[in-house]
């Protein structure tokens, strides 16, 4: 069993939180966490990209020049792909789609996995709350700077969640909330720092923040879904 340091959002140490030995002593295969986040960073493709070819150029179909006499070689039109503001060829079209589909199991074990490097590597702290009346990034900054939290910053905030009644059974299902809202104001502006809520989280998220602070709330949700 681990301990993660819990603090204020005025920098001061408050306590300590526990963290399941699930976290703690994760394991993972390699290629299962490279397979994990090549899937997402695929299915994160657009598969827009599109280009014209010598058909599909809007161009004059004149010969750029005589045939014979002028000792040059022979073009048709200045659609051809040697001119500029020809048709490309074998150019990128859109494709049908590619989504990779991920398993559930491997995608929490990844997550799951990723997470226990940062708590072992001292890069997890717990913030009492997130909850401020106004915007003020000058509060987050200086938190960041007491505590000498540097490099990409990922903050977690715990999801709403309320109960539906779907044939019979009881469902929790995340809603939309504004309660965040004064807290993701005062973060956007600082560089290379991210808010999202616990349950939207990928491990491509995780491998990317060097550090990650998150409220207690969070941690609990992230224990239920992930163990």
């Amino acid at each position: 069993m681990a301990n993660l340091r819990k603090f204020s959002l005025a920098g001061k140490e408050i306590g300590q939180v526990s963290v399941d030995d699930r976290f703690v002593n994760a394991e993972a295969n390699g290629q299962m966490i490279k397979d994990y986040i090549v899937a997402l960073r695929a299915n994160a493709r657009q598969w827009s990209a599109n280009t014209k070819t010598r058909a599909e150029v809007s161009h004059t179909t004149k010969k750029p020049h005589p045939q014979k006499g002028q000792g040059r070689a022979r073009h048709g039109s200045l659609v051809g792909p040697q001119y500029r503001g020809g048709g490309r060829v074998f150019g990128p079209k859109p494709k049908f789609d590619q989504h990779v589909r991920i398993n559930q199991k491997e995608r929490k074990a990844a997550i799951r996995f990723l997470i226990s490097e940062k708590i072992n590597a001292n890069r997890v702290i717990i913030i009492d709350s997130m909850t401020m009346e106004s915007p003020k990034t000058q509060a987050v900054y200086k938190f960041l700077k007491e505590r000498d939290i540097k490099g990409r910053i990922l903050f977690l905030g715990e999801s709403t969640f309320t109960e539906v009644e779907t044939e019979g059974k009881t469902q929790r299902v995340t809603v939309s909330s504004s309660k965040h809202d004064t807290f993701i104001k005062s973060v956007r502006n600082l560089p290379k720092t991210e808010f999202m809520l616990a349950s939207n989280v990928s491990g491509y998220d995780v491998m990317l923040a060097k550090n990650i602070i998150l409220t207690e709330s969070a941690l609990n949700e992230l224990n239920q879904w992930l163990n």
